[in-house]
């Protein structure tokens, strides 16, 4: 089993666009596919139209053993969510009220190894006992990046980190996202990126319209635009990082 965080401490740069469309494809491709949506706001919840039979909270999450009343079928053939809840605002409070608050989060997606092939997190924009969770559970961590000197400025501080946190068996694969390509600095940031950050993905997605109609649709664009340009990079960004992980079916 594989799991893959998409994180950024930075909002608003395709991080919940590009994990829906990239566990949709996951799916797909014939893994079983489980997407946490960590984020109280609850964005891929929305995007995949899932109703829970119930609230779960964050406390009541992590002790149950039942992953069957967990994890809900989002009428995307192979993919499963386990949704999102207000509580979870307050999951670093019960984070730190237990026993090895860092490592938590990765004994709890321990429980999934049976029943998925790839786990993919939908991590809420912060830097939190939360994030150090994720960064302690996940095997990948896809790094949605906008070309802009802020973003950039903001994936140094996720390195800064991460260096000083050696022992993390973390992959780190960033991308560009929402790239305007009239717009000569993102051309220009991106070329500087390709020559000076190890491992930037090949894909680039561009800020397109159909891609924001997810939230009309409440489905990947995978699914609703399978033969769309926006389906095609999704396609593409999803090859690259299965063959760079070496991600299959068991």
């Amino acid at each position: 089993m594989k799991v893959i965080a998409v994180y950024n401490i930075k909002g608003g740069v395709g991080k919940t666009s590009s994990c829906v469309n990239l566990a949709s494809l996951s799916a797909e491709s014939g893994m079983k596919t489980l997407l946490w949506d960590l984020d109280a706001q609850g964005a891929s919840s929305y995007y995949l139209n899932t109703n829970p039979e119930f609230s779960h909270g964050t406390k009541k999450l992590f002790k149950t053993r039942d992953i069957g009343k967990i994890a809900v079928e989002t009428g995307i053939g192979g993919l499963d969510i386990i949704p999102s809840d207000f509580s979870y605002r307050n999951m670093d409070l019960f984070l730190d009220s237990e026993k090895k608050p860092k490592k938590r989060m990765a004994e709890f997606i321990s429980r999934f190894e049976k029943d998925y092939d790839v786990i993919f997190l939908d991590s809420p924009p912060s830097f939190s006992l939360v994030s150090e969770n994720i960064f302690n559970a996940a095997d990948i961590m896809l790094i949605p990046l906008i070309p802009t000197t802020l973003s950039m400025r903001t994936y140094s501080q996720i390195l800064e980190y991460l260096d000083e946190h050696r022992k993390l068996p973390l992959r780190i694969m960033p991308f560009f996202s929402m790239v305007d390509r009239r717009k000569k600095l993102h051309l220009e940031i991106i070329d500087q990126a390709r020559e000076n950050i190890p491992g930037v993905l090949k894909t680039v997605v561009p800020y397109l319209s159909i891609i924001e109609s997810m939230g009309i649709r409440r489905a990947p664009v995978t699914v609703f635009a399978p033969r769309s340009d926006a389906a095609a990079i999704f396609a593409s960004l999803w090859r690259e990082i299965a063959l760079g992980v070496k991600i299959g079916r068991r």
